[in-house]
């Protein structure tokens, strides 16, 4: 792997989501729902209402959960499915702050293996964690001799006692971090990954264990990218209304790796993605939004 991959990302660059669609119960102040979701799901959403064809989604479901993934198909996205035993099964539950949650676990699926990935290959390798055994190190170290590694630190973030979920730290983040190209993580995560709160710092910690491209999301303080030294301020984008903050994080990712796949540079991608963030909040459920929509609201 070397470190000219993000700078070498041809235009319309093939990518690739790989995670678990997930049964959600979402509840907040102003409704409660059963939806699909996980990375997996919102990802995918977002990049096929950004009409981007040059994209695969994998995931691993239980067999009631296939008339998803058929929905996904009949919208036009090319998806592979390994057999689970299981679907993940999250209740995420919101206050009047969007910006935190609680989380139960009711079920899981089974881990994704470098064999059943074996044969898959893209520009761009995004890796929707939502678990901490959903990848498994080696997996990263696979995938990375192959494409630029994009991965949510979300999932490596949280232990599952019960039903509960715990914040804990990422065991094997010296190891895996070298092989990461892009990391996203918001100000919670990084804080726990690095022990501080300033973005600054927790960038600088992250690209010294190896990362190339620090990607810190801060709700409505906007978000931070860290590349070769430099750091990008990227300004959120205001919601008069906040409605439903699932999937805000996977949103920014399609955004921003989808910009990225374009040639933009990290600016340009980093504002699409804020701004892409900010049309899906507005919103109960995936984005539904255009292109043309978010340089839209860029623009005003």
């Amino acid at each position: 792997m070397t470190d000219n991959k993000i700078k070498d990302i041809k235009e319309n660059a093939r990518i690739c989501c790989i995670g678990h669609i997930t049964k959600d119960r979402v509840i907040t102040p102003r409704f409660a729902a059963d939806m699909p979701g996980g990375t997996a799901y919102y990802f995918a959403k977002a990049l096929r209402r950004l009409k981007h064809d040059n994209f695969l989604l994998v995931t691993s479901v239980a067999e009631d959960s296939l008339p998803v993934v058929e929905e996904l198909k009949g919208e036009g996205l090319a998806v592979e499915v390994i057999p689970s035993r299981q679907t993940v099964c999250f209740e995420n539950k919101y206050g009047d702050d969007m910006n935190s949650r609680t989380q139960r676990v009711l079920a899981k699926a089974d881990p994704f293996t470098a064999a059943n990935l074996q044969s898959t290959e893209s520009d761009i390798f995004h890796l929707g964690t939502l678990l901490a055994d959903d990848f498994a190190t080696e997996v990263i170290k696979d995938l990375s001799r192959r494409a630029v590694i994009s991965v949510d630190v979300q999932g490596y973030l949280r232990a599952v006692e019960g039903e509960s979920v715990k914040a804990v730290d990422y065991k094997e983040k010296l190891e895996a971090l070298p092989h990461i190209d892009i990391l996203k993580a918001n100000e919670h995560e990084m804080e726990t990954l690095t022990g501080t709160s300033d973005p600054r710092e927790a960038a600088r910690i992250l690209a010294g264990w190896g990362v190339r491209e620090v990607l810190l999301t801060l709700g409505d303080k906007g978000s931070l990218i860290y590349r070769d030294g430099i750091f990008h301020d990227i300004p959120a984008y205001p919601v008069e209304n906040p409605v439903d903050a699932t999937g805000c994080g996977d949103t920014y990712m399609a955004g921003y790796l989808y910009k990225r796949a374009q040639g933009a540079d990290i600016d340009a991608s980093g504002r699409f993605a804020a701004a892409m963030c900010s049309l899906k909040l507005a919103e109960k459920g995936p984005f539904d939004g255009t292109e043309e929509d978010v340089l839209r609201l860029i623009n005003q």
